[in-house]
């Protein structure tokens, strides 16, 4: 069962951690913005040591994705997910609960690949939400 618990976060729209034992997931998506449009930002995998690691992570990718949205002129805001795991742990069942993770944003983060993580990965998240770039095959 997927739990998800809010983290608020000074000068961030949504901070949220979700945890799923059955699926294998544990991981944080942080959308530092929306005022340009949804929060954009890839999917990273990473054997990070401790949660608070992993929310630093986050945070700071997300903000970095709002200014380069906003350099690039384009109608994003910025947002990332991190997941805390070992990429030889994958499975589909962790990347459908990402997926889940992901849908719980509504439209406002939509996901791509990143560190450790591909466009097969990506195509099962898309199981659970459509709010995911990357899947026509292509590296993003």
């Amino acid at each position: 069962m997927l739990e998800i618990t809010d983290i608020p976060v000074e000068g961030y729209e949504r901070v949220r951690r979700a945890v799923d034992s059955s699926r294998g997931l544990h991981a944080i998506i942080a959308v530092h913005s929306t005022v340009l449009g949804p929060a954009l930002g890839g999917m990273r995998m990473w054997p990070y040591r401790s949660v608070e690691e992993a929310k630093t992570d986050v945070l700071r990718l997300a903000r970095g994705m709002t200014y380069k949205a906003a350099c690039a002129g384009l109608d994003l805001g910025g947002g990332k997910s991190v997941i805390i795991g070992k990429p030889e742990d994958k499975t589909p069942a962790l990347f459908e609960a990402m997926g889940d993770f992901v849908q719980s944003f509504e439209g406002t983060y939509i996901t791509a690949e990143d560190v450790n993580t591909k466009v097969e990965d990506m195509g099962h998240v898309a199981k659970r939400t459509r709010f995911v770039a990357g899947l026509a095959g292509k590296s993003g």
